[in-house]
């Protein structure tokens, strides 16, 4: 019987093959046994992260000096093998691809020294605060505050659904330094651990993500040095501006993980229809069904091709900020759609817990939301029109 050539991204390299075996051993063996437990408990446990620095799959992408040695190619690769071990709790996307960066890019080098390498091996666990309760996409309308006093900042406000609240030992801190709007905005970094005035709140019980430790936080006069502002004196009120500089990568990463969710949606549900038998003959022997599972298939491969063009982008430096809400829109778009489809295809099993499907179902819909929300995206893309 023929079977169709496995699509191989045009990014990939035999060294990025060594990485995708790598992570997925280290998957099946450390998170794919204890699953069910880390969803009970509602996050990974806290030595997951050390076990995972030992193996070097933290902040990979960054610089050999601080503990990495790699290209946000490699962190693609170890996203699409989450997404073939049907992991959406451990959120090291969050730590490596996204917090690791704001470091590397606007940190002084003492701070980049200080707090790198300390992430690369697990040590430290890395967040971002961005979204208040009464603000999210909107970064302009944050009301944390910090004042100076003396060489302190005293920050005060709160924050709500930090990925990776629960075990942060560094936590990245959009605060207003000045004014109102993106001018008063600064990064300032917190190190959590035995911090006076800081507070974790509920551990946040999700529609999907079950094992993702998703928080609220709290600062009431918590003290950090006003070194700790990401770029020392020259980064006060950049912080917008960084932001808006990184939300590519983040945004690129969502839509990665997205089409590759979707690609393994569309094999669970074409292996079950090969498997499952309906009036005496697998359910793959009725037209519809293959047809629906065709163009499910072609869906997710021009999604892919697209993802796969702005990966290609960025390695150059090239991707620009509409190209990457491209990537993120459409590609939780169709991830959220072709779930749905394949779903179909499992009948009632398909919304059992118990099916990888019905947990991928679940877990897909905040794709759309997280990163700037898919019409913010629309948004973004129509100024360039």
């Amino acid at each position: 019987m023929f079977e169709p050539t496995p699509y191989r991204s045009p990014w990939m390299s035999d060294d990025l093959d060594d990485v995708r075996t790598l992570a997925r051993t280290f998957l099946e063996r450390e998170l794919v046994p204890h699953a069910d437990r880390f969803t009970t408990q509602g996050a990974v446990d806290r030595e997951f992260w050390n076990k995972a620095g030992d193996a070097g799959l933290l902040c990979i992408s960054i610089p050999e000096e601080y503990g990495g040695g790699g290209t946000f190619a490699h962190e693609a690769v170890v996203a699409e093998e989450q997404a073939r071990a049907i992991d959406d709790g451990w959120a090291n996307q969050v730590h490596s691809t996204i917090v690791a960066h704001y470091v590397l890019a606007y940190g002084t080098e003492e701070q980049k020294q200080r707090w790198l390498p300390k992430m690369a091996s697990g040590e430290m666990v890395g967040a971002i605060a961005m979204t208040e309760p009464g603000a999210g996409s909107d970064l302009q309308s944050l009301r944390t505050t910090a004042r100076r006093d003396g060489d302190d900042l005293v920050i005060n406000g709160a924050k709500t659904f930090i990925s990776n609240g629960l075990h942060c030992d560094l936590l990245i801190i959009v605060t207003r330094t000045g004014g109102e709007g993106g001018q008063g905005l600064s990064l300032v970094v917190a190190e959590t651990a035995d911090l006076p005035g800081f507070s974790r709140g509920r551990k946040l019980d999700k529609v999907g993500l079950r094992y993702q430790d998703t928080m609220e936080l709290f600062f009431e006069d918590m003290r950090v040095p006003a070194a700790n502002i990401l770029g020392g004196e020259a980064g006060e009120g950049q912080g917008f501006i960084q932001l808006m500089q990184q939300l590519g990568q983040e945004r690129l990463i969502i839509g990665l993980t997205g089409v590759a969710t979707a690609e393994i949606a569309v094999e669970l549900a074409i292996a079950y229809a090969k498997e499952r038998e309906a009036f005496g003959r697998p359910i793959l022997k009725f037209q519809n069904l293959r047809f629906e599972l065709a163009e499910c298939r072609t869906e997710t491969l021009a999604a892919r091709t697209l993802v796969d063009h702005c990966i290609g982008l960025h390695l150059q430096g090239k991707l620009d900020p509409a190209t990457a809400s491209m990537a993120k829109y459409y590609g939780t778009d169709v991830q959220c759609d072709i779930i749905d489809r394949c779903l179909q295809v499992f009948g009632g099993y398909g919304f059992m817990t118990e099916y990888p499907i019905g947990r991928m179902y679940a877990s897909a819909r905040v794709q759309k939301i997280y990163g700037g929300t898919n019409e913010i995206m629309k948004e973004l893309i129509s100024r360039t029109l």
